[in-house]
């Protein structure tokens, strides 16, 4: 067997993680991704030891007995629950390390949004080192988002940024390795589909929880009505109907305008020399909110400039969280804390 390297042993140690209210992503240096789970804790409320984290925790989601409580973690993009996003990262970070538990503990990037307080980034330090961390350096998902996407963040020209995830929508103009302009809007994924179930209830009167919501959303992009199972509201009994495009689309109109406005005041703020490098290389959209069916057409009809969406939006985050890690050291202007 060749004897491990101390660079390469030292290499395969550190940690990114896409820290994101809906799914959390793990990059392994010298590896890439190795984890995309939903981020999502069982915890047995009578002892509160953490019983199942991410896709085996989902599956309990409104199936849980009343000692098991299956919670997100995150809201908004920022820690609601301390103990139990410690649990979380303490297992993503010991699964990306193929479970061992000796030697020595991970440096450790944490993705942030934009817009959070320093409390909130504290938080996320403290969180990150008691799960297990080395050391813990924070970076800001419109800065990573970019890098993912491959965008020339250390170049003298403007680039746009907009990350759609499910807790927040990040919005950023990036020059010089740094953040022109930023905007958070705690507005995204998740509004989409409680704005869908609130329109199913009160159109309907059919109860829909957040998985069938989010199905609803995905299926815009098939151009066709979607079936709908749920809960008649009156009887208590199952029921089920057929959903049109227009009517989703009308359901989801209130975010979609407060996203569309979050990037509008953006553009406010972004200094006029930097418009024709945006308008020359297009907003790019990341997160999934970027692949919601539509959302590009109507931001180049509210802004007026070309919109992209990333090849990869799903994983930009941590994609640019990755880069940072191979290139820990060229990177170090782009950190956060």
């Amino acid at each position: 067997m060749a004897k491990r390297t101390p660079s390469t042993a030292v290499r395969s140690r550190d940690i990114g993680i896409d820290l994101g209210t809906a799914n959390t992503l793990v990059y392994a240096r010298g590896r890439g991704v190795v984890l995309d789970e939903p981020s999502v804790v069982a915890i047995d409320s009578r002892t509160g030891k953490v019983l199942a984290v991410g896709a085996e925790a989902r599956q309990a989601v409104g199936r849980t007995p009343g000692s098991i409580t299956a919670t997100r973690p995150l809201k908004g993009g920022v820690i609601t629950d301390f103990e139990a996003t410690e649990g979380m990262l303490r297992h993503f970070i010991r699964a990306a390390r193929g479970g061992r538990r000796g030697g020595r503990s991970p440096r450790v990037v944490v993705c942030v949004p934009s817009g959070v307080t320093g409390v909130e980034r504290r938080a996320v330090l403290q969180t990150a080192d008691r799960a297990g961390a080395r050391s813990v350096r924070l970076i800001e998902e419109p800065m990573a988002a970019a890098i993912g996407a491959g965008l020339p963040v250390h170049e003298a020209r403007g680039s746009m940024v907009v990350d759609i995830g499910g807790g927040s929508t990040e919005i950023a103009v990036i020059s010089l390795g740094g953040m022109v302009v930023s905007h958070s809007a705690r507005v995204a994924g998740d509004a989409l589909d409680a704005a869908i179930a609130a329109y199913v209830e009160r159109e309907f009167a059919i109860a829909v929880g957040e998985r069938t919501a989010e199905d609803i959303k995905i299926s815009l992009g098939t151009g066709e009505p979607v079936q709908v199972r749920g809960r008649d509201k009156n009887t208590g009994m199952p029921k089920s109907f057929f959903l049109p495009p227009e009517e989703i689309r009308e359901a989801m109109e209130r975010p979609v305008r407060a996203i569309v406005a979050a990037v509008r005041t953006a553009f406010d703020d972004c200094p006029p020399e930097l418009y024709g490098d945006i308008m020359e290389r297009g907003i790019v959209l990341t997160g999934g909110g970027a692949l919601l069916h539509g959302l590009d057409e109507r931001l180049v009809e509210e802004t007026g400039m070309p919109v992209v969406v990333a090849d990869e939006p799903l994983g930009c985050v941590a994609l640019g969280t990755g880069r940072c890690l191979e290139e820990y050291e060229k990177m170090d202007s782009v950190f956060a804390a």
